[in-house]
């Protein structure tokens, strides 16, 4: 079998690859070099807008995007170096031919990549906010190239890609300085709901960190089946999930104490279970059947016993009977 073909094949690739060695070291070496000077533009762009008054998203934002840039010319040039005959024209022509297969291949990337921006550049929340996204609540840590992370109340980390967030309702709790809290307080029906809402309003105003401007306020949002539920609601700064759970806890401890104090009944649901007194001539006639409350004043139907218990009464006895 004759190998010379391929030989000088090798021996020719060989060549080719000894005449690009030095580019290719030089290259790596100028390449290594963008890395530290990309870094250091960072550093510098951060360093300059520490002070400026600029929100911590816009400051990430420009940092990445000087870091960028600064690779990508890095990168430029590298290619330069490596193929001599790269030129920016080809660089185009590359990008229209194979632009479309690199879109499709790297679609989310992208995608989350620019809503990342988006997000920094619009600033629905920020870092440090604490956010509700589905089933997720808890603090924004930081808002990267592909996805935001959030640490939950209980100490875990969420990831959440950057697209979702930019696309779907998301709850900012702490996007502004005040928040409502509100609770809903059952008393009982014979209890006089002017007296409990004043009670009420009194033992908010009371607890520490409540704001008095919104004032505090009960309105009476249900007549339920056991009580009368009035929602007490209150007002407090800051609205972070901590002064929330600590405002809470205070608020209904003084509710409770001072409705209990003051004689307000505060039931728990009950069920009363009432059998039916119907007999045959009254079963179905709504305007005669008890439905097994008891008899009050006035005309109310009366049970079968009770009428022939009347009857027997009203009936003549025998002696009378005869008399006559």
């Amino acid at each position: 079998m004759d190998f010379s073909i391929a030989w000088r094949q090798i021996n020719q690739m060989g060549r080719e690859f000894m005449v690009l060695l030095p580019n290719l070291l030089f290259g790596l070496v100028v390449f290594v070099a963008f890395l530290f000077v990309a870094k250091g533009v960072r550093a510098l762009v951060e360093r300059i807008t520490l002070h400026r008054q600029q929100s911590a998203s816009i400051k990430i934002l420009l940092s990445r995007l000087a870091y960028v840039a600064t690779l990508i010319l890095g990168i430029l040039i590298t290619v330069t170096i490596v193929v001599p005959s790269f030129t920016p024209a080809s660089l185009v022509s590359a990008l229209g031919i194979g632009g479309v297969a690199i879109g499709f291949a790297f679609k989310d990337i992208f995608q989350n990549f620019l809503a990342g921006i988006l997000l920094l550049l619009t600033e629905p929340f920020k870092i440090n906010d604490q956010i509700t996204y589905k089933d997720f609540e808890g603090t924004v840590e930081s808002i990267q190239t592909r996805a935001t992370t959030i640490k939950t109340y209980d100490g875990r980390r969420v990831v959440i890609p950057n697209a979702e967030l930019f696309i779907n309702a998301v709850t900012v709790n702490t996007a502004y300085d005040k928040r409502r809290l509100q609770y809903d307080i059952g008393i009982g029906y014979g209890d006089d709901i002017a007296t409990a809402r004043k009670l009420i309003i009194e033992a908010i105003q009371g607890v520490d960190g409540v704001l008095a401007d919104p004032a505090p306020e009960a309105i009476v949002v249900d007549l339920a089946g056991s009580s009368v539920n009035l929602r007490a609601r209150w007002w407090i700064n800051p609205p972070r999930r901590a002064d929330v759970m600590d405002a809470q806890d205070r608020v209904l401890e003084a509710i409770k104490n001072t409705l209990t104090a003051h004689g307000i009944d505060l039931p728990f649901p009950t069920q009363q279970i009432l059998l039916h007194d119907q007999t045959e001539a009254t079963d179905g006639d709504r305007q005669t059947q008890r439905e097994g409350w008891p008899a009050g004043e006035g005309e109310v139907p009366k049970s079968r016993a009770e009428v022939q218990q009347a009857e027997r009464q009203d009936a003549p006895t025998s002696d009378s009977a005869t008399t006559r």
